[in-house]
Parts: structure tokens; C-alpha cells; sequence
């Protein structure tokens, strides 16, 4: 993963605002430049990491943000020190680098220099967690008694359950292209606010001292017991059992100043006057056997303009192994969609498109993107005209349509080589290939922007609300 440069607001990471029960937090987004020196550079990274990481939900359990550029970050403080951690619905932990740390293959990932906290966590205060807690089952999903023997704990306190003195032993990550070993501790973990402060006594958190290419650690918003959500709600329930957030669009500028993201927990339409009504497009969250932390929902069909377009069997449910369905991933840049349905998508994309504009395959093999097209060789000068609108079907009689931002996007491509730059535009919803076990697609957080999505653990469904997320900060802001 290239190095990331954070801008943050140091004000409002330090004032998050709090309305009765509602906390909110904004997300800063990151994007990468020091190994990009091209629009098409960084766009080739952030879809083969995209890709990589549908993979990873596939093949593994574990998964982390990978892709530059795909990343938002929150900030909160741990025992006495603040950090900065990627928020990622898909995966289901929390966990940060602890001093001494020691990063392989890190060097260029990240620039310290423009992160306010960038770690590693002093271990101060914090308390080792048990091996026979429900936490430390849960992260090793092994039973009790083999975790006291992975902890070294004596037979003879085995067999009379009492090791409890004996610390979780270490567990393991391993993601696309790094991995780490972590430790579970606990400390008060404090979300810094004008009045009052929410404090969490005894939050667990992943401490580790190695790891493989991750010089930043995870917030896991997932459905598990050790995510942030799962852990805020065993206090506040109201807050940790709904969620939203709100991603301001972005673009691949590096030189772009960007405005934060509202992070909402807990519901906000009740709570303050003028803030947005209950208009969200809900479907139902599915269960998954094999992958528990997953927000998998069922994807019917996509439209293509006015040509609606069924998805397979493998979109819509989730069977008994775990194998289907599509998850929401805020950890992951584009939306990935199994082959055959991707090439039916593609192919009536490009009928509409492709009569209008020239295909631009020499952008295709270097963005990893497609259908791409030269927009300046088309007959009509406002941006965007062309392209058919799409809309997202869900299951619960729920469809969304996006702007066309979202799913087809414009730069400048060349102007090396005595050429001149041109104006190109590509579709950027990606092939996931075959379906192979595991997710059949993902819902990427580019997908999602303008949008307001939300996670209602409790009537267990996802919703989506179109809005200018940068006012919606503005109006929480005020309020």
C-alpha cells in the first residue's frame, strides 16, 4: 500500500458533537501521492487492491482496508494518548500498533509527519485481557480450555476452570498483502466531546508490536462482539446498535482540500430540528454462518437506463456455507460484481456509450478499469450526458439510484511524448470473477458517496438516503 497523506481537522477531531444520544464523529478521508505521480497510476492500485480485497473476503476471515485512496480515518483517545485508526465496516476488530512497534516493509506507506497522532500506543494504563474471556474466544473462535493451554496456563488450573490470571494468547491476522500478531487489552477508551465525555472503562483492542505492511490500525465497525459498535452498545445502546455515515465525494486529486465525512452514531432525525427525515431505502441484512461480521445484503438486479438486468442467484441470498450475497464495505474503494453478471453490465453500458464515444482500451490496461472511453471524441460537450443512469436494486423492494459520478469518472489521460493530454471517462464498477465461495460481490465506499448509509442492528437492515454530505456535516454542526 503507497503512503497516505491524512488531512485532518485538528478542531473538529478534537470537538466531535454530541446530541443527547447521538455522537458525531467525523471521517477524514486519506489519498495517496507519494508513489503516484499519474491520475491512472493510483487508479491501477486502487482497483487491483480493490480486487485483491474481494479475495481476501472470499478465501479468508480476515480482512483489512488495503487500497490508497479507498480509506477514512476517525480519532479517539485510549487511555491517556489519542489515535487515528481506519474505519472499516468490514471487519469486526479493533486493533493499533503498541510501543515498541516494528512495521516490515512499511517504509513510504504513510507520512507521519501529517498524521497528529500517528502511534505507536504507549501501553500505560491498559489491562491484559483473560484467556478465559468471551473477548479472547471470540477473536481466536477457539474454546476456553484451548486458549489456557495456548496460554501456558498449568494443567491442574485447566481442570478446575480458574485461569483467569493467564492472559489471552497472541492471535493472528493476515490480509492481501500484509499481516500482523496482537495481543487483547483492555483500557477506558474516551471519545473527546465539549460536554459530556463518553467513556468506555473496559473497551478490548488488538495490541501489536509486528506487523507486514499496516503501519495503521483498523476501528472494525463489523457485526461482532469486539467491533466498536458491538462494544459502545454494551453501554449505550442507543448509540452502539445505529449507525450512519456519510461520505463527502471525493475525487483521485491529490491537491483537493477535503471537507470531513459525519460519522453519526446513534439516530439523529428525532433529536434536532432540521436535520434530515426517515427517507432511507432499506433491505434486510442477511445472516452469514461462515462470516458473522459481515453486512451481506441481497442484490436483485441493476438498470442500466431503462434495461433492468437480473442478478444471479448467488447476489441475492446467502447460502448455509456462507457462500453469496453482497456486502457493504466501507473498506473497499469499488463495487465488484461477479463476471457474468459484470460482462451483461458492461455490455449494455458500452451499447449506449460506446456509439457515442471511442472505447480507450490503452486506459483500460492501465487503470484496471473498464469500459473506458475518450469523452472528447464524442458529439456533445457537456460532461456526462451520455452515460445511462443506474440504479441498484435490493432486496425489500429497495432501489437506489446513483449519480453518475459514482460509478462513471472523468480525468485527464497522456500529454506525454509530444501528446496532448486527453479527456477520458471510465465506468468504475469492477469484475470480481468467478464466483468461487464467499461474497458474491461488494458494494465499495466510491459507490456509496453522497449517500447516507446506515446500519440498523436492531431491525437488522442497511439503508441509503441520498445527501449533500458535506451540508449534512454543516447542519450537525450547527445543531
Amino acid at each position: 500500500m503507497a503512503s497516505s497523506v491524512f488531512l485532518f481537522f485538528m478542531f473538529l477531531l478534537l470537538f466531535p458533537l454530541y446530541l443527547s444520544e447521538v455522537l458525531i464523529l467525523p471521517l477524514t478521508h486519506s489519498l495517496s501521492t507519494a508513489q503516484f505521480n499519474t491520475t491512472h497510476h493510483l487508479l491501477k492500485s486502487t482497483s487491483t487492491r480493490s480486487a485483491t480485497r474481494l479475495h481476501r473476503h472470499r478465501h479468508r476471515q480476515v480482512s483489512l482496508p488495503l487500497a490508497p485512496g479507498s480509506d477514512y480515518t476517525l480519532s479517539f483517545s485510549l487511555g491517556s494518548q489519542t489515535i487515528s485508526l481506519y474505519m472499516d465496516t468490514g471487519s469486526d476488530v479493533v486493533w493499533l500498533p503498541c510501543h515498541p512497534f516494528d512495521c516490515i516493509l512499511c517504509e513510504g506507506k504513510y507520512s507521519p509527519a501529517a498524521i497528529p497522532n500517528p502511534g505507536p500506543l504507549n501501553l500505560s494504563s491498559a489491562a491484559p485481557v483473560s484467556c478465559k474471556s468471551r473477548a479472547c474466544s471470540s477473536v481466536h473462535s477457539s474454546r476456553s480450555s484451548d486458549l489456557c493451554a495456548m496460554a501456558r496456563c498449568p494443567l491442574e488450573d485447566i481442570e478446575t476452570s480458574d485461569c483467569r490470571k493467564y492472559s489471552c494468547p497472541p492471535f493472528y491476522y493476515a490480509y492481501g498483502d500484509g499481516s500482523f500478531v496482537a495481543r487483547l487489552y483492555s483500557d477506558s477508551l474516551t471519545v473527546p466531546m465539549s460536554s459530556p465525555s463518553l467513556v468506555l472503562t473496559n473497551f478490548t483492542f488488538g495490541c501489536a508490536h509486528t506487523a507486514l505492511g499496516e503501519p495503521i490500525g483498523v476501528a472494525g465497525f463489523g457485526r461482532g462482539v469486539l467491533s466498536m459498535p458491538a462494544q459502545l452498545a454494551t453501554s449505550s445502546p442507543d448509540i452502539g446498535n445505529y449507525f450512519s455515515y456519510c461520505l463527502v465525494s471525493h475525487s483521485f486529486d491529490t491537491d483537493r482540500v477535503r471537507r470531513p465525512s459525519p460519522l453519526i452514531l446513534g439516530r439523529t432525525q428525532n433529536k434536532a430540528k432540521q436535520l434530515p427525515t426517515d427517507d432511507f431505502a432499506y433491505t434486510p441484512m442477511l445472516d452469514n454462518p461462515k462470516h458473522p461480521y459481515f453486512y451481506c445484503v441481497g442484490l436483485e438486479a441493476l438498470s442500466v437506463g431503462r434495461r433492468r438486468i437480473a442478478a444471479p442467484e448467488s447476489l441475492i441470498r446467502v447460502d448455509r456455507k456462507g457462500n453469496g450475497g453482497m456486502v457493504v464495505d466501507s473498506g473497499t474503494t469499488f463495487t465488484m460484481l461477479p463476471q457474468e453478471f459484470y460482462n451483461s453490465v458492461v455490455t449494455e453500458f458500452d451499447k449506449r456509450v460506446g456509439s457515442v464515444y471511442k472505447r480507450a482500451a490503452e486506459v483500460e490496461d492501465q487503470t484496471g478499469l473498464g469500459p473506458c472511453y475518450y469523452m472528447d471524441s464524442g458529439k456533445v460537450s457537456s460532461s456526462g450526458s451520455n452515460v445511462p443512469q443506474i440504479l441498484l436494486h435490493f432486496a425489500g423492494n429497495s432501489s437506489v439510484a446513483m449519480p453518475a459520478r459514482n460509478y462513471f469518472y472523468e480525468f485527464l489521460y497522456g500529454g506525454d511524448k509530444e501528446k496532448a493530454k486527453r479527456r477520458v471517462g471510465c465506468m468504475m464498477l469492477m469484475n470480481g470473477g468467478d464466483e468461487t465461495g464467499g461474497p458474491a460481490g461488494l458494494l465499495g465506499n466510491y459507490q456509496q458517496q453522497g449517500f447516507e448509509v446506515v446500519y440498523d442492528l436492531e431491525k437488522r437492515r442497511v439503508g441509503f438516503a441520498r445527501r449533500k454530505c458535506a451540508s449534512l456535516w454543516d447542519t450537525l454542526n450547527r445543531h
